[in-house]
């Protein structure tokens, strides 16, 4: 199957026009626009996925995937049966696009560090920056043919049928109660609030990088929860939801830095052994600059979580 022959917006059955919903619309067509919405970002950004251009569309294209996946998560009562399909065939998809993203990341950030070595060592620098890119592309390839393939097509129909009010709607009422939309959805920030906090209560004094990265898709939960409520919201607790939300992001990057550079140095002390001694040299010196990027960021991302949690109890107390 080509890129010419996938299907377009119109044949995937997703109305010409965005679903939109408002703070009078009932909490399952919050999400059915929501799900509308990261659907069309997510082909927005395909052709120049396809292509590789700009990595920058890959990203998108994960990130569009990855809040669906999190909306999905949320709302499955509200959606109905093939909800859990679609998320598990979407985990299938940001598995594909996140091995490229990763290199790309790698390779973006090595070029950086490596840019202001002295001119003895550009040359092994040159060559240990190849080594991933040669697998870079290895994944690129098996990114394209998952573009191309039935699967994926299927996944983009499966994911639009999502859209679409069913002939018969869910009983939201019996699933979560007589609230309007905005209380609802408020009220959701609830579950991910609460399981991150536990998480950080439970780290020891010196966490395990595993369980930092684990606390980074906690803080990404919670956003992209409180993204999907802040439509429904009342300007009040707009405000306050905006807050919640630029906390929640920087939660994210500094864990994203943070993982990083343990990913960074994992493979330059994979590199140390190479029969190229130059190469392995440059390779030490990357290592030693992410081990103090990694020692900055766990400095940090005690306080973003303080203003998380400042920001959470202030929006679910209004």
């Amino acid at each position: 199957m080509t890129a010419e022959s996938l299907p377009e917006t119109a044949e995937l059955g997703l109305s010409e026009e965005p679903l939109e919903a408002g703070p009078d619309d009932s909490p399952a067509r919050h999400v059915r626009a929501k799900v509308d919405a990261q659907l069309r970002e997510l082909l927005a950004y395909e052709p120049g996925t396809r292509s590789g251009k700009d990595p920058e569309d890959l990203h998108q294209m994960r990130v569009a995937t990855r809040r669906l996946r999190s909306v999905l998560k949320l709302a499955a009562p509200l959606l109905g049966p093939g909800t859990e399909q679609v998320r598990a065939e979407l985990g299938w998809l940001g598995a594909a696009l996140g091995e490229v993203r990763d290199h790309d990341v790698l390779i973006g950030h090595l070029r950086e560090v490596v840019e202001d070595f002295e001119v003895a060592d550009q040359a092994a620098a040159r060559r240990l920056v190849t080594v991933f890119i040669r697998e870079r592309g290895r994944a690129k390839r098996r990114l394209n043919r998952a573009l191309s393939s039935g699967r994926y097509t299927a996944l983009l129909r499966d994911t639009a049928q999502l859209t679409r009010q069913p002939d018969i709607e869910p009983d939201t009422a019996a699933l979560v109660g007589s609230q309007e939309a905005g209380t609802l959805l408020v009220d959701s920030l609830r579950k991910p609030h609460r399981r991150l906090m536990k998480a950080v209560a439970a780290l020891p004094a010196d966490p395990p990088d595993d369980d930092l990265h684990a606390l980074r898709i906690h803080g990404k939960r919670l956003r992209y929860t409180a993204e999907l409520a802040r439509p429904a919201a009342g300007k009040k607790q707009t405000k306050k939801i905006g807050k919640l939300v630029k906390a929640a992001k920087d939660l994210q990057t500094v864990l994203g830095e943070h993982q990083d550079a343990v990913v960074a140095t994992t493979r330059m002390r994979e590199l140390l052994d190479s029969q190229d001694a130059h190469v392995g040299f440059v390779a030490g010196r990357i290592a030693e600059r992410e081990q103090a990027r990694r020692a900055l960021a766990r400095q940090q991302w005690p306080g973003t979580v303080s203003r998380i949690d400042a920001a959470a109890q202030a929006l679910l107390r209004s």
